[in-house]
């Protein structure tokens, strides 16, 4: 059913929540989040999360890169009906069929359900007061 999507090699830390769709999944350790698309997995250290902040496309900002004036990749995984959240983190790995790529500062856009979203949370340490 997801041929095109890459296995997850190794997860550091314990398993806690895995999400799959059609287009996207969300995997989540105790250390990590794992972010799949077709042929690519993106691996954040969820102690490198620095902030988790909603995110609402506006027709200024909807397909500019980098209007925080820090130098980012951002990825947009928009999906329809769906909350979606920006995830600044310190840097993550791209994994492709090409292999490991390290990035640097990067900004995710993702639609996170709310108990993933909790569960990210607590695990990284950016629980909400």
């Amino acid at each position: 059913m997801y041929n095109d999507f890459l296995q997850i090699k190794s997860l550091e830390g314990e398993l806690k929540l895995s999400h799959k769709k059609r287009e996207f999944g969300i995997t989540l350790s105790t250390k990590e989040l794992v972010y799949q698309k077709p042929h690519v997995n993106y691996i954040i250290r969820l102690d490198g999360i620095v902030t988790i902040t909603p995110y609402e496309p506006t027709e200024a900002r909807g397909r500019k890169r980098g209007w925080t004036g820090v130098p980012t990749h951002e990825l947009n995984g928009l999906a329809i009906g769906k909350d979606h959240y920006r995830i600044y983190t310190t840097g993550a790995i791209m994994h492709s069929r090409s292999g490991l790529f390290t990035l640097g500062a990067t900004e995710f856009v993702l639609p996170i359900a709310p108990e993933m979203l909790r569960a990210i949370g607590r695990y990284s340490g950016l629980e909400s007061f």
